[in-house]
């Protein structure tokens, strides 16, 4: 009877605590062939191309300056990213190009609205110039 008085009150604060947190994203696993892909458009070339269509299609929900921050992103689940960071920035054209084609939770599949690979090219190249 001892026991279990200690253990009801552990267990209803482990379940209030519980209830506050959010369990982590899991990780994006970009397929190997994407990874490995090059960019097969010019980075410098097209740049204001890229960033039209980033504020058309991006900007809402990551940022102007791709901080995460966009008038849309309070309503949405996960983590946004931060395009700025170094840690955002290593990853390689191709993995960035898998994450914008394909999407999940939240962030939607572009091959649809954006049907043409160049166009999605040009945004990563875009991304590129959000680092701090």
């Amino acid at each position: 009877m001892k026991t279990l008085r200690i253990l009801i009150p552990i267990a209803f604060l482990s379940l209030v605590l519980y209830a506050f947190t959010t369990p982590p994203q899991d990780e994006w696993v970009v397929p190997e062939k994407y990874v490995n892909m090059k960019n097969p458009t010019d980075p410098k070339a097209d740049l204001n191309i890229g960033k039209a269509l980033y504020k058309k299609h991006c900007q809402s929900c990551h940022g102007a300056e791709g901080y995460g921050d966009g008038p849309k992103a309070a309503g949405l689940k996960g983590d946004l990213g931060d395009f700025s960071s170094a840690e955002y920035q290593a990853q390689t054209d191709g993995a960035l190009f898998y994450k914008t084609s394909f999407g999940r939770g939240d962030m939607p599949e572009y091959t649809k609205k954006m049907p043409d690979d160049e166009d999605r090219w040009l945004i990563v190249n875009y991304m590129r110039t959000l680092k701090e």
